[in-house]
């Protein structure tokens, strides 16, 4: 499924997460590509976070598609990031990464990978 048969977006990127993306997948060698979220069992929270560069979409995947950076979401995973924000910050000791703001977690662990929902 597309962003455009979608009612609103299953994630969003800031404008510099989508930067910083279309960096990365250019560096990796693979511009088409996307980058994949989803959700597992795990964590000190219960739920995880994991994203991999992937250039295998499947029907059932929906694709954002924000300034020419893509992220996919599976369906099963979809329901747990509804809403969220993708963004790109750099941390002095940890370096840069991808962070998930994300309006369904009730709880996060401290390292912010692992979240909780109702």
């Amino acid at each position: 499924m597309t962003q455009e048969t979608a009612v609103k977006p299953i994630v969003q990127l800031t404008d510099r997460a989508a930067e910083e993306l279309k960096l990365y997948l250019a560096r990796q060698g693979k511009p088409g590509a996307a980058l994949r979220i989803f959700v597992t069992a795990g964590g000190c929270s219960g739920l995880s976070y994991g994203m991999v560069v992937d250039d295998k979409l499947t029907d059932d995947d929906f694709v954002i598609d924000e300034q020419g950076a893509k992220v996919a979401v599976d369906r099963s995973s979809a329901p747990f990031i509804a809403g969220s924000t993708i963004d790109y910050k750099t941390e002095k000791l940890m370096g840069g990464g991808f962070v998930v703001s994300n309006p369904n977690a009730v709880s996060t662990c401290g390292c912010g990978e692992s979240f909780k929902t109702a």
